[in-house]
């Protein structure tokens, strides 16, 4: 058991460091205009996605779901957010802003909360509450300091929340479930490639090989981490990978002043510092010393739910 904990451990670190890396990954085809990137991503992750489902066999998973409407419409859905977030994400990168998409999936899990309070009724506990206010003052005080709401890191977390809700609606695997939300938008994203290589402007096969590569690549660059994070959350709790999934955001964010430079003011710092604070008490939160530090209304709320 103990081995296979360790295992699990080391596929979850595989794959936030994977998520945590993809910066550098867009950054090497930033002279590719986002929307190009984009279609290259979804077209290639469905055809990485089909292979695997292929190997797996679990083509009769696939079928399954195709036959009823309501999952169909769910995956939908989950395609048309999941495409926004691809492309939210891809456009910051390269246009400057990983400092942004970090505090993004740094906000995320704290909007999980509230998304679990309003769409399947979550109680929050004590802690929890005060975490999600950290957040907001952090949130606030870089709307105040720039003039205007983060909508990067809010529109990522946002789109990747939602999806969350919509994948929780369907119990599935991550491979099959990558394939049918690729599905839907693949064709458009396979007619908008020919499009621009008719017009002679796009990108695959004019330039080196090594851009043809990369853009191939983004499928797989795209479906390994969700095959490392499926086979993570098979041996080991959702708590630990809770306190793993802050790996990525904090590369990213090292990745974003380390190596490109991005401006990181004090104003950003004291942001941040807000989100870690709400990051701490959000894990701790669950413990049995925080739990007893609660107010009696609230220890009295979590009696009642359990």
């Amino acid at each position: 058991m103990q081995n296979e904990q360790r295992v699990g451990i080391l596929y979850a670190i595989a794959a936030y460091a994977m998520w945590g890396f993809l910066p550098i990954y867009w950054k090497s085809v930033s002279f590719i205009p986002p929307g190009e990137i984009l279609a290259h991503r979804i077209l290639w992750s469905m055809i990485f996605s089909i292979v695997l489902v292929g190997l797996s066999k679990k083509w009769k998973r696939v079928m399954e779901f195709m036959k009823k409407p309501r999952s169909l419409l769910l995956f939908l859905l989950a395609s048309v957010l999941i495409s926004a977030n691809w492309m939210i994400y891809i456009w910051a990168v390269n246009s400057g802003h990983i400092v942004e998409t970090s505090l993004g999936y740094y906000i995320n899990p704290l909007l999980n909360v509230a998304l679990g309070m309003l769409f399947f009724r979550e109680r929050l506990d004590f802690w929890q509450l005060i975490s999600l206010l950290f957040a907001a003052v952090g949130v606030c005080w870089m709307a105040i300091n720039f003039g205007q709401l983060p909508w990067i890191s809010l529109s990522l977390a946002l789109s990747f929340g939602i999806y969350g809700v919509v994948k929780k609606l369907i119990q599935t695997d991550s491979i099959t479930s990558l394939t049918l939300e690729t599905v839907p938008v693949a064709l458009i994203s396979f007619v908008y490639i020919c499009w621009l290589q008719s017009q002679g402007v796009g990108s695959f096969g004019m330039a080196d090989w090594g851009t043809d590569l990369l853009l191939i690549g983004s499928g797989i660059a795209t479906a390994m981490p969700l095959l490392a994070f499926a086979s993570a959350a098979q041996r080991i709790s959702l708590s630990t990978l809770g306190f793993i999934q802050y790996l990525a955001p904090t590369i990213q964010l090292a990745i974003a002043v380390f190596i490109y430079k991005e401006s990181f003011t004090d104003s950003h710092l004291l942001s941040f510092v807000c989100i870690w604070i709400a990051l701490v008490l959000y894990t701790l939160s669950r413990t049995s010393i925080m739990q007893a530090w609660q107010p009696s209304f609230f220890k009295r709320r979590i009696e009642k739910r359990t």
